[in-house]
């Protein structure tokens, strides 16, 4: 399987948010988006994949970019997960029904685990996927490097 490329006009989708709020990525043209994939909710370094996304909320809103993370786990996990970690800005996306769809759209669904990739996909104010970065399922993505991304866009 394929994930998106650069160039790319990135897969629509309405997802259930951790607050069970429909989300949908058309509604945020004008803005980027940072599409933040962790394997599973509940696990440490997605945690702190989390954490960083919420820490860093101050500096995506200055660069007009909405963080989404997303995972297969359920909108009801998602929530309470949430509350563990203290994120109250960023929303966590639920990609659990029909499961892993858009991971699957994204080409980052884990067919032989049923999860995800650990992934960053940005996408720009126009629906076109900017960058993507696989990542290591252990490792940690670096923040930084994702708001330097960003940073070059302004």
């Amino acid at each position: 399987m394929k994930s998106v490329a650069v160039g790319d006009i990135a897969p629509l989708f309405t997802l259930k948010d951790n607050r069970g709020e429909m989300i949908e990525l058309d509604s945020y043209r004008g803005k980027n988006v940072l599409l933040s994939w962790h394997p599973l909710a509940w696990t440490r370094v997605c945690a702190e994949q989390m954490k960083s996304l919420e820490a860093s909320q101050a500096e995506f809103e200055r660069l007009n970019t909405v963080p989404l993370g997303m995972s297969i786990d359920s909108h009801p996990s998602k929530n309470a997960w949430a509350k563990e970690l203290k994120v109250v800005n960023v929303k966590l996306l639920a990609d659990f029904w029909p499961h892993g769809k858009v991971a699957v759209d994204y080409g980052l669904f884990r067919e032989g685990e049923g999860f995800s990739e650990r992934a960053n996909v940005i996408i720009d104010k126009n629906g076109k996927v900017l960058w993507v970065k696989i990542y290591d399922i252990p490792q940690l993505p670096d923040i930084n490097e994702v708001l330097a991304v960003l940073s070059q866009q302004q």
